[in-house]
């Protein structure tokens, strides 16, 4: 039986089932908060002990955080004009977006990497501190679901470039774009608690 199309709303939005798996990835983004603010949380307890280790004034460069910042925040408005093409039809402009909004976090994920293989040779790693294992706890687990966007986003352009724009593949394309600006808005508050808040002493 055909899934019943209404073609008065937005494309991703049109069968019932996009809507309930919509639906289901807010409740999901959930459960993604609850993990974040624990991490979060865990590290405000944690900060403070460094243990005789490098503090976060000793081990922070702006530069390298603001690099971070501007390739995964531009990420996200790229995301949105993919987005905006296709709630056009456009079919090319969609995909076009959609790889530079991937080769931008992939640009974030080379720098955090090489951020983390720096503090590592000034002797800084999970084992170091109490601090040290947060931060590191913290910026990985989003360095890791920045990643799994990346190869998730991936397989939907595979799928976009073999079947085209349907309710399908535009509620998959809807869906991973609410996923990579949750990360986003992740990463203001790793970028204001975690850095800049840090990097006075």
């Amino acid at each position: 039986m055909m899934a019943k199309v209404d073609k008065s709303l937005p494309l991703e939005y049109q069968t019932e089932q996009s809507r309930l798996n919509i639906l289901g990835f807010w409740i999901f983004l959930g459960a993604e908060v609850v993990l974040f603010a624990t991490l979060f949380a865990a590290y405000g307890s944690l900060k403070d002990n460094f243990a005789g280790g490098p503090t976060p004034a000793e081990l922070f460069k702006l530069k390298d955080v603001m690099i971070e910042t501007l390739l995964l925040l531009t990420s996200s408005f790229t995301c949105g004009i993919s987005i905006w093409y296709m709630r056009r039809q456009n079919l090319k402009g969609l995909l076009t977006w959609l790889i530079i909004t991937l080769a931008l976090g992939a640009g974030f994920v080379f720098v955090e990497v090489n951020e983390f293989i720096h503090y590592v040779h000034e002797g800084a790693t999970m084992q170091t501190s109490a601090f040290l294992s947060s931060f590191f706890v913290l910026l990985g687990t989003h360095g890791l679901h920045v990643s799994i966007g990346i190869g998730w986003a991936i397989l939907i352009i595979i799928q976009l470039m073999k079947h085209g724009l349907t309710p399908t593949t535009a509620r998959k394309t809807f869906i991973i774009s609410l996923y990579w600006h949750f990360l986003d808005v992740v990463w203001i508050f790793i970028f204001t608690f975690v850095y800049l808040a840090r990097m006075g002493g």
